[in-house]
């Protein structure tokens, strides 16, 4: 191998096994891990559409099942795992056995940020959104960004990429707080609310690890101008004041740049609104997205991108998979969308841009939930009820449990969130349809022309929603 070729492959060599490879974080960084170089093998539980595509592109064909077995012999394998795999999985229980070293995702994701200069996105909603976007305005002035990001960013791309741009766009993830294992250039905060309720006892426990994240911004923090947010910022000991039009700091600190979007014009299928003297039109939906495009806009701003440049590229961004995603009519001819909300902020911003979508001629909003983990279910199910009434007919399922299980949370259902629901819908129909064997039927004969149809949810509702739709 030349210097030339071992410089673009500094992972030859290597060797890793990727267990929860299925994961929308987990097949980034193995997609990432092939470009470098790396020999890569993995395993999930279960199929997954990030899996065909890891299988489409010649990156790994997974083993399906955990087992033993499935961790490769020889000398030189490192197992990463991501936060949803337990230390008794049997293939984390061999590479005990064997000397394997065990390596969470964040010390992975720590080495590849290291590689670029970063930009990272956080915040309780529209990580994955600003993130794509982010990505799309870079592209557009021909940066050749890469990307590593929790879902598709639109266009056909998958969810992750290795260039050998200068750049690299990832979502920064407070879930299991990997996000303070990132090397970050530019951080970009959108909000904070109080979620994962298993992790965080707090909103101000919350908070600090938001405010540590920050603190690990070496260029500029975007921040959202609300003053519980500038404060974090401002208190990670940034410099508050502005970049300049170029995007850098004239004081060489690190600068607090607020972003805010006031207003912005509404239309079916998107937005339009000025920013730094450019008008932007989106193909996206809602005010929420308009605000997430600010943010895009100004990270893309300081890492070097012309203004008039990136705002082009977003012009061609209609949604991130899984983001308001139409997935196309019933054959009663209702449309149906296909949206990742599984907070009530997020469930509430989401019907509130498919309101805005609805003919004028008429035409009803469903909104079908799969509420995602028995703790946030128990937690919010009153908030749930209340966003959900933002819609005309409303039909839950029962809980995606993810690495929860039952037997843990008893007497937490989907049950609960249709009951909330039912209490503040003021007369309208609530269905509690807890399988998809119970609800795809109910809902073809719901729907009708001219309605609009909302399946939401972070679990695995995006099957029903594509049933609806004949795919």
């Amino acid at each position: 191998m030349s210097a030339a070729a071992g410089a673009e492959r500094p992972w030859a060599g290597r060797r890793l096994h990727f267990v929860g490879v299925g994961g929308a974080g987990m097949s980034g960084y193995a997609r990432a891990a092939d470009a470098l170089g790396a020999t890569v093998t993995g395993s999930d539980r279960a199929d997954s559409a990030f899996l065909a595509r890891l299988r489409e592109d010649r990156v790994l064909d997974a083993q399906i099942g955990h087992e033993a077995a499935n961790l490769p012999v020889g000398e030189g394998v490192e197992l990463v795992y991501s936060s949803a795999v337990p230390p008794e999985n049997p293939e984390r229980v061999a590479a005990r056995e064997r000397g394997v070293p065990e390596r969470p995702r964040a010390e992975l994701l720590a080495e590849l940020t290291a590689l670029r200069r970063t930009i990272a996105v956080a915040g309780a909603h529209g990580k994955t959104t600003t993130s794509a976007m982010a990505l799309h305005a870079l592209r557009a002035c021909g940066m050749d960004p890469g990307w590593l990001i929790g879902g598709s960013p639109g266009s056909g791309l998958a969810n992750s990429h290795w260039s050998e741009g200068e750049w690299l766009v990832v979502e920064a993830d407070e879930s299991d707080r990997s996000m303070l294992s990132l090397d970050v250039e530019i951080a970009v905060l959108t909000n904070v609310e109080l979620d994962h309720h298993a992790e965080f006892a707090s909103l101000a426990q919350l908070r600090e690890v938001y405010r540590a994240f920050l603190l690990r911004a070496r260029s500029a923090i975007v921040v959202w101008d609300r003053p519980e947010l500038v404060e974090l910022a401002d208190a990670s000991g940034a410099d508050r004041s502005d970049m300049d039009e170029a995007g850098a700091s004239g004081s060489g600190m690190v600068a607090v740049v607020p972003y805010d979007l006031s207003a912005p014009q509404l239309q079916a299928g998107g937005s339009r609104f000025d920013w730094r003297g450019q008008q932007v039109s989106l193909s996206v939906p809602g005010a929420h997205n308009a605000l997430n495009a600010v943010a895009a806009l100004e990270a893309a701003r300081i890492a070097g991108a012309d203004p008039a440049c990136a705002v082009t590229g977003l012009s061609g961004f209609h949604g991130a998979g899984r983001r308001f995603q139409r997935l196309g009519t019933t054959a009663a001819g209702a449309l149906v969308v296909d949206d990742y909300a599984h907070h009530p902020t997020e469930i509430a911003a989401t019907l509130r841009a498919a309101r805005g979508e609805l003919s004028s001629d008429g035409g009803r909003l469903l909104a079908v939930f799969q509420p995602h983990l028995y703790s946030r279910t128990e937690r919010l199910a009153r908030d749930f009820g209340a966003a959900l009434a933002g819609a005309d007919v409303v039909a839950v399922l029962d809980v995606y449990p993810s690495r929860e299980r039952a037997e843990d949370h008893p007497g937490v259902s989907g049950l609960m969130v249709a009951e909330a629901a039912a209490e503040v819908v003021a007369g309208r129909e609530v269905m509690w349809l807890p399988s998809f064997t119970d609800a795809e039927p109910v809902l073809r004969q719901t729907l009708g022309a001219g309605d609009i149809c909302v399946v939401m949810g972070a679990g695995n509702v995006d099957t029903l929603a594509r049933r609806l739709v004949g795919g």
